[in-house]
């Protein structure tokens, strides 16, 4: 094998990544641009590292040992990677590396300053900085002691903090490699950091320069504060100028040391206004080159500016693309779904073709452009008015934006729609249960021809028929009748709670009046398993076996066991009426609870031990008798009033209108998730079709392709595997962000805030969606199938979509991140009696674990007890 051990920067190109590793292949790029000076010298190739690391005793059992470690065991981490850190920096440097390292140097300056640096392979990449996870070594002198720090930025691959991003990455620690950049040194007057973007608001337009004297490493180690500067558009908007005490200088003979700035120096600026501006038009040339946004390390001497490294910027949320360059504003879909997580692009392609309304995406989430309807009066207070009704802090977000008057023109006009799909949709005169039951009817008889239809179609004419499918399915979604009754049940909440509030100074009364609404599929989904439970409790080997229950095929066994046939069947029929739900359901390749039936055990075992026989049917009459009293106690007061017997009219009026229409809120999302998983497995049925035929590799290969893509696969019998495998590495990435609320064309993220003061110092805000006031243990739980809940806990996570519904029967109270007073964990929590405060920005950060918090559910707020 003819290996190379050495390679001069200014040979090597971005596509040198495996050989070079990220930071070189960057700094090989950077010295291609124009007007772009890089200092000179050459990399030792992973060539070397592999030579070297060869020689290492025992590397193979100490990397399978590694890999099995906890990414949270900070002390097997420590340890382990201490441990193999020694081994590669005892270990010799092999001859031929010190052959090639010594003849390099001879060319550059044998003894010269250098930067040795580390390179890695999975460092500077689109999807995984690593930033700041390897090891620099600055101002080294003659060949021996370059060699030794070589050595070293080998050995940094296995540094704590390196090994767990890799772990919590998800990243092998044989599938990285580590090359040695050594350049030049330059000696700086000044030196820094560059974003191209706003790192904290991720407005593109925007530039952040920090800058401080001497050399970077005062800045990056905390040794001083920096000089800040924002350049928006060429122009410096912000800068704050710090009192730089101390700088890193180099010793003539090799190293570094902090010194003292002079006092008369402290205060100057490190850069002058006209060298900011340079700067930032020198990384904008360094982001047009690179496509994305840039974090740039950046020094200065006599001779001007140079780069010693360039990265991309990985924790910016991608912006969704537009075919103009006008203003965009777009509002976050899953903030209102109750799914913020990344989607997969089949799911999201699958999703935008079955919507009402257009929809772009970014990041791995999909996105509303809400731009026109904001610019344009007649239909701007419709929207916001509905936004702050469903999510405060989306219409917090949107009113900031519109009070800057600098990015949202105002148009004269209607606009395109007023409000949001259905929010102009006349309400029923008639309080008809008839109406409900005539929805319902309609759905389940779409659901069944979509069944038996779709048996027989097979490769393209599969797609063929799904494409006419998708019509049928936004024609029952646009059901003018169904649009309604869902404003019917909604106005009637509003209305109740704002007269109520009016009239007699009750908060949130349509909470308590909403108990044990009929016809709610989400809420009764959650009692029938109480009922399932009820199947399994009075059989110890059930319980027994159910307690270790790992795979999805746990249900032919349990027939074997005394009882088991009985609670086989009721685990059946749960799974036969809501086997189409699962956590994250808007995304069709989440797998179902029909196909992954062990992700409902935690639920039942909880519901066993925390509720005796016959909870179900005795929460949903004690429900119901708390919404009666509640009914006959407004309506008596109200009668009390003058004009009393109007307004205990009208109340009556829209309690029973509430009561009718309200439950009929979830079936819509159950009506889409039913026909989801008849596509699901009609596209799963072809994907291992294209499997058998050598298409695709895996069956979840199909999960990276549009709709339209798999379409093209199923005629041509082609895939792009390299797509394929640049779509996972994406999505991998994309589950490691945050979607913003709302996020403008220039990249900015906004969230909104609360604007109240009804709160105690230290409370968490969040918005009130079920009265009552509860105080308990919190459990922070964001994986449904790994819940441990005991009676009157506090559930806290980031957002509950319908599948979480089964836990509600067993908690006290809800908090989430995310949420809205008509989202679904709002609705059930209501249903449930469970006082719930949701939109809590942070709220699984913020509450530990174990806790004890108390929610104030009228008043919308939680306070983190002692």
């Amino acid at each position: 094998m003819n290996e190379q051990y050495v390679v001069d920067l200014g040979e090597v190109a971005g596509a040198h990544v495996a050989v070079v590793g990220g930071k070189a292949a960057h700094l090989g790029e950077l010295s291609r641009i124009e007007g772009i000076r890089v200092p000179a010298g050459f990399c030792v190739t992973t060539d070397a590292f592999r030579q070297a690391v060869a020689q290492v005793p025992s590397l193979d059992e100490q990397l399978d040992e590694l890999s099995r470690v906890d990414p949270d065991d900070r002390e097997a981490i420590r340890t382990l990677s201490a441990r193999l850190r020694r081994a590669v920096e005892k270990t010799a440097v092999p001859d031929g590396v010190v052959e090639a390292v010594t003849r390099a140097l001879t060319r550059f300056g044998e003894h010269a300053a250098y930067a040795v640096r580390s390179s890695a392979t999975a460092e500077d990449l689109p999807t995984a900085s690593f930033a700041g996870q390897q090891d620099t070594y600055l101002n080294v002198v003659g060949p021996e002691a370059v060699l030794e720090h070589v050595s070293r930025c080998w050995a940094s691959l296995f540094t704590e903090r390196a090994v767990t991003y890799r772990l919590r990455q998800g990243i092998g620690h044989r599938a990285v490699h580590m090359a040695v950049v050594v350049q030049r040194m330059v000696f700086p007057e000044a030196s820094g950091i560059l974003f191209t973007a706003d790192p904290v608001t991720g407005h593109r337009r925007t530039a952040t320069v920090d800058a401080g004297f001497g050399l970077g490493e005062a800045l990056v180690s905390g040794l001083v504060n920096p000089d800040r500067f924002t350049v928006r558009d060429g122009e410096i908007v912000d800068r704050t100028i710090a009192a730089k005490q101390r700088a890193v200088h180099a010793l003539p003979t090799g190293g570094t040391r902090d010194v003292v700035v002079d006092a008369r120096q402290q205060e100057q600026p490190a850069l002058t206004d006209a060298q900011v501006v340079r700067l930032v038009q020198l990384g904008r040339r360094i982001e047009a080159h690179f496509g994305r946004p840039q974090d740039i390390e950046w020094c200065l001497d006599g001779d001007g500016f140079h780069i010693v490294q360039s990265r991309p910027v990985t924790t910016l949320f991608p912006v969704p693309e537009a075919d103009d360059q006008e203003n965009h504003v777009y509002v976050s879909v899953g903030h209102q779904q109750m799914m913020t997580d990344a989607m997969k692009p089949l799911g999201l392609s699958l999703w935008r073709r079955t919507a009402m309304v257009p929809m772009h995406e970014a990041g791995g989430r999909l996105f509303v452009d809400v731009t026109a309807r904001l610019a344009a009066p007649a239909s701007r207070d419709p929207l916001l008015d509905l936004l702050e009704r469903g999510d405060p802090l989306i219409a917090d977000a949107l009113r900031t934006l519109l009070d800057r008057g600098d990015f949202i023109p105002s148009l004269p006009g209607t606009g395109p729609g007023g409000p949001p799909a259905g929010g102009g949709a006349p309400a029923p005169v008639d309080t008809d249960p008839a109406l409900v039951t005539e929805l319902v009817r309609r759905s389940e008889t779409s659901v069944a021809a979509l069944e038996r239809d779709i048996r027989t179609q097979t490769g393209p004419e599969l797609f063929d028929f799904l494409l006419e499918a998708f019509e049928e399915h936004k024609r029952v979604l646009s059901d003018p009748l169904s649009m309604q009754v869902l404003m019917a049940g909604m106005e009637a909440t509003w209305w109740l709670n704002d007269h109520l509030r009016d009239w007699l100074g009750e908060k949130n009364a349509a909470d308590t009046l909403t108990l044990s609404a009929p016809g709610n599929i989400t809420s009764e989904m959650g009692l029938a398993l109480l009922d399932v439970a009820d199947a399994v409790r009075p059989h110890p080997e059930v319980v027994a076996f159910l307690q270790g229950v790992e795979d999805d095929d746990f249900l032919d066994d349990l027939a074997e066991l005394p009882g088991g046939p009985e609670a086989r069947d009721a685990v059946e029929s749960y799974l036969d009426r809501y086997g189409v739900r699962c956590v994250g359901e808007i995304d069709i390749t989440r797998p179902r609870w029909r196909e992954q039936p062990a992700a409902l055990v935690p639920a039942i075992l909880d519901n066993v031990r925390n509720f005796p026989p016959g909870a179900a049917g005795r929460r949903f009459e004690e429900g119901r008798q708390k919404a009666l009293r509640k009914e006959q106690d407004v309506l008596s007061r109200l009668r009390a009033l003058p004009d009393g017997e109007r307004r205990a009219a009208e109340t009556k009026r829209m309690i029973d209108r509430v009561r009718t229409f309200i439950g009929y809120r979830e079936y819509p999302k159950y009506g889409i998730v039913s026909r989801y998983f008849v596509y699901r497995r009609a596209l799963l049925a072809e994907a291992e079709r294209l499997v058998r035929a050598g298409v695709l590799t895996e069956r979840e290969d199909a999960f990276f392709l549009t709709f339209e893509e798999l379409h093209e696969a199923a005629r041509s019998h082609r895939a792009d595997a390299e797509l394929i495998r640049r779509r996972k590495d994406a999505f991998h990435a994309y589950q490691a962000l945050t979607p913003p609320r709302v996020l403008t064309s220039d990249g900015e993220t906004l969230n909104g805030a609360y604007r109240r003061d009804d709160a105690p110092a230290g409370a968490l805000l969040g918005l009130p969606v079920s009265a009552g006031t509860v105080e308990g243990r919190a459990r922070v739980i964001l994986d449904i199938a790994r819940a441990d809940l005991e009676e009157g806990d506090i559930l806290v996570t980031a957002y509950t979509d319908p599948s979480w519904s089964p836990l509600f029967v067993g908690i006290k109270g809800l908090v989430t991140e995310v949420g809205g007073l008509m989202t679904h964990g709002a609705v059930i929590a209501r249903e449930y009696g469970l006082p719930a405060v949701v939109g809590v920005d942070r709220a699984t950060r913020l509450i530990r674990d174990g806790r004890r918090i108390r929610v104030h559910g009228t008043d919308g707020y939680v306070e983190l007890l002692s």
